[in-house]
């Protein structure tokens, strides 16, 4: 598989496996892409020219180890080759969604369910699946039991959504009071905290069956894991850095904290049925690739609700 401009490299990788899909680009986030389907190779059982696909983090894996052969082709135990930045077969760097098509093995490309948008289906291959994973894995689709999320974000924004859909009581956290109405009024979460205050925080203390802490700035989790009931689970899918607990506050709940970073090809493809179904759609800002620039610097300041997707096809017209 290759994410390159050159259509020699391309074709060569098609050469040498012959169950690739070429797709040029309508719609990318650098490390989830969606497109057209315009070519297949020999082997091809599940795609046909004109579908409508997705590509996510990854394009590979070694296909063999114990994880590949548990549809965990994201924790393959010799590592996936991811499409942005990643060393590809022949040695090359990964372009993602910055080259012009790609050619990908059926494996990792996924079909965009009919009727979904596909500017919007393109954050489902990463911050949809980087949610749905561990809530399915920790069995958070429990109708009646309560979710708490940590940061309203590209991520939390997601979470809130699929916990509803799951049934849910969903409590979201919050250092921004700005967010209390996005987070009850737009997205529908039951209850918002803001959790720099100690006194909104100790209400909540011990009702938590799960929390989804989808924030990658610093912040401390004792407060947190207080929330939890006893068995209770907090699951890290931010990137907060460093994180200090007291053993006995898992010891003696007993409470679990957990990691999760996007999810194999099974659990992506029942993702996008899932939101295909209950009609989940992410939060985007559609920019054409002149905009890039403006749209890095928004980033870093945060001004963005919740995913900026690039309009590769209308910008390269």
């Amino acid at each position: 598989m290759a994410s390159k401009s050159e259509s020699k490299d391309c074709f060569g990788w098609a050469a040498r496996d012959t169950s690739g899909v070429l797709s040029p680009y309508k719609f990318n986030r650098r490390h989830e892409i969606v497109g057209v389907v315009t070519a297949i190779s020999t082997g091809v059982a599940h795609f046909k020219v004109g579908d409508i696909v997705g590509v996510g983090t990854y394009i590979n894996s070694c296909r063999t180890c114990e994880y590949c052969n548990s549809d965990k082709e994201n924790i393959c135990a010799k590592g996936a080759t991811y499409i942005f930045n990643g060393i590809d077969i022949d040695g090359t760097i990964t372009k993602g969604g910055y080259s012009s098509y790609i050619v990908v093995h059926q494996r990792y490309c996924f079909k965009i369910p009919d009727g979904y948008p596909p500017e919007l289906a393109a954050p489902l291959l990463c911050a949809g699946i980087t949610v749905y994973a561990p809530m399915i894995h920790h069995n958070m689709n429990q109708p009646g039991k309560s979710l708490g999320v940590i940061g309203l974000g590209g991520l939390g924004h997601m979470a809130v959504k699929y916990g509803k859909a799951f049934g849910l009581k969903v409590v979201v956290f919050s250092t921004s009071i700005y967010k209390m109405e996005e987070a009850l009024e737009i997205l529908g979460a039951d209850e918002f905290v803001l959790s720099s205050d100690e006194q909104q925080m100790q209400a909540f203390s011990n009702s938590l069956d799960f929390i989804i802490d989808a924030s990658s700035g610093p912040h401390p989790f004792e407060p947190y894991m207080s929330l939890l009931k006893t068995e209770g689970t907090l699951v890290l899918v931010g990137l907060p850095g460093e994180i200090r607990l007291s053993a006995a506050t898992l010891v003696l709940g007993p409470k679990t904290i957990s990691g999760s970073l996007v999810g194999g090809t099974k659990e992506i493809k029942e993702m996008l049925e899932f939101s295909a179904a209950n009609k989940i759609y992410p939060k985007i800002e559609l920019i054409p690739i002149t905009y890039v620039n403006e749209a890095f610097d928004r980033l870093v300041k945060g001004d963005v609700k919740y995913r900026f997707v690039i309009d590769i096809e209308n910008s390269l017209k």
